[in-house]
């Protein structure tokens, strides 16, 4: 069986596909900007799971450059592919005109260039079968003021993601799933609090997240909405003019600001 592929292992969501994945013995290749981080993460993983078969490189998946250099590794230790988990992504959220040019480079190449070309990396090193997990974002869904990159970022993977699931059809497969907010970072938290009882509601542990995506996955399903209350909202979103959606979002997050990276 060939390695599981994980972006963004350090963070909340990528350390909670980890150690699920961990758990049920899966050979992992672990990635993250962090090498610091990916160090101590693979230091508690080969405590907790002394036979686990891990390999880690810290790659800025921003930069081509350092893409390249990631599957030239993977290369040279003979890696095959089973699982892509791309989990990575920045979810900054702030007036358009503040972004500096860095900030939004780093987001939309993060957040699909990343997806897209780490996707045709382990295509073309797959082993006997091929399983690709997208985190996108209920973000997505429509398009959001105030957090437009980001969102629009999201709606590039999915569509990106559901084509694939049909042009892969037999040589892999692919799913996208849709949660809303995870809580795993303070900032994130306070975000989610500052949009009262919608942003609750539509919240779910990073755990929670994993192990419905995975199983998603497990069943090459196209697109999966994570959440009984998303799945309504998905729903009611479609129903409620664009005009209307946009001004009540626009409402609510231009009320606060995120600088994540």
């Amino acid at each position: 069986m060939g390695y599981t592929l994980v972006t963004g292992a350090c963070g909340g969501l990528g350390g909670a596909f980890v150690r699920l994945l961990a758990e049920r013995g899966e050979s992992l290749f672990l990635t993250g900007r962090s090498a610091e981080r990916l160090g101590a993460l693979a230091r508690s993983l080969a405590e907790a799971y002394p036979s686990l078969a891990l390999l880690t490189f810290a790659c800025d998946l921003s930069d081509s450059a350092q893409r390249t250099a990631l599957f030239a590794f993977a290369d040279r230790q003979g890696v095959r592919f089973s699982r892509l988990v791309y989990v990575a992504g920045i979810d900054t959220q702030k007036a358009a005109e503040k972004y500096s040019e860095e900030k939004l480079s780093a987001q939309a190449r993060v957040n699909f260039e990343g997806a897209v070309s780490l996707m045709r990396g382990v295509f073309a090193r797959r082993g006997p079968s091929l399983e690709i997990l997208a985190v996108g974002s209920m973000s997505g869904v429509t398009p959001m003021p105030y957090f437009a990159l980001y969102s629009a970022s999201k709606k590039a993977l999915e569509h990106y993601c559901m084509a694939l699931h049909t042009e892969w059809r037999g040589r892999a497969g692919v799913t996208v799933v849709l949660p809303g907010g995870i809580p795993t970072r303070e900032d994130i938290r306070e975000n989610i609090a500052a949009h009262g009882w919608f942003g609750r509601v539509s919240a779910l542990p990073p755990e929670r997240v994993a192990a419905r995506a995975l199983r998603a996955a497990a069943r090459n399903r196209r697109r999966v909405v994570i959440g009984g209350w998303n799945k309504l909202l998905y729903i009611l979103m479609h129903l409620v003019p664009l005009s209307v959606r946009m001004r009540l979002i626009a409402k609510m997050w231009s009320k606060t600001e995120k600088e994540a990276y």
